[in-house]
């Protein structure tokens, strides 16, 4: 996708460039609606919405389709645009391409949510869109739950609902090029080094017992069968391998 020039039937290395002031008197004109004006700019910020669907290259979406509703983010952050606030165009405009690109992909998500959270969700969504135009920047999570009169709670929980799934092998970092991938950063509370070090104390333990202890508490702990099973295939009486079980346990506990 990155060295795509053409997309939805646009050749983007033809695309007119133009500076922040041009961009500032234009936007000026477009309030005042003039459309050929509206049209020019933005063709000239269809390269912005190139950057960014560059990021969900590896969605396995159509790129003309994240183009195309990247472009209807360009759309709103230019009619949403207040030039009074002195923020550059493109550090508005790129949260509001995202963010239409991700609804796009929570839309198509095989993951099926409820329809009051989803509801709940949308809402937020567009209070958050309410929110930015008006303070130029990204609302709290507090700020949209008090926009919808609404308990923190229920919006972040709303709002994850519907994020869309991502892959552990999705890579969130390149460092010379070895790739930091997501399941390198999810913590892993089964497998600590002190269950390492517990395992390996028992497998010592296990040792020391005798050959006929370590097949009873194997066939009872790891196969999961029953004293009386335990009995049976190895010919003793139920008690004898109750005997055999309680003093390989006491012995292993002092071991480990």
């Amino acid at each position: 996708m990155a060295s795509k020039v053409e997309i939805c039937g646009v050749n983007t290395a033809k695309l007119p460039l133009y500076k922040e002031a041009e961009m500032m008197e234009m936007i000026e004109k477009v309030k005042a609606g003039d459309k050929e004006t509206r049209d020019k700019f933005i063709q000239g910020n269809l390269r912005l919405v190139l950057s960014v669907i560059q990021r969900f290259s590896n969605r396995g979406e159509n790129p003309d389709d994240l183009f195309q509703v990247g472009c209807i983010g360009l759309i709103k952050a230019l009619d949403n645009f207040d030039t009074s606030h002195g923020v550059k165009f493109s550090t508005y405009a790129v949260p509001m391409i995202i963010g239409e690109i991700r609804r796009y992909l929570r839309d198509n998500n095989s993951i099926r949510v409820s329809r009051s959270m989803r509801d709940l969700a949308y809402k937020s969504l567009q209070a958050r869109e309410v929110l930015a135009s008006r303070l130029q920047r990204e609302p709290t999570v507090t700020e949209i739950a008090q926009e919808l009169d609404a308990k923190r709670e229920d919006v972040v929980m709303a709002l994850e609902s519907i994020q869309e799934p991502v892959s552990l092998f999705e890579p969130v970092f390149h460092d010379d090029g070895d790739a930091l991938y997501v399941m390198d950063q999810v913590q892993d509370t089964k497998n600590t080094d002190v269950k390492w070090i517990e395992n390996l104390s028992l497998s010592e333990a296990m040792k020391k017992l005798s050959p006929r202890e370590r097949y009873i508490l194997n066939m009872r702990f790891f196969e999961g069968k029953t004293q009386m099973e335990v009995a049976k295939e190895i010919s003793i009486s139920q008690a004898q391998v109750s005997r055999l079980e309680k003093n390989a346990l006491k012995y292993m506990r002092k071991y480990v």
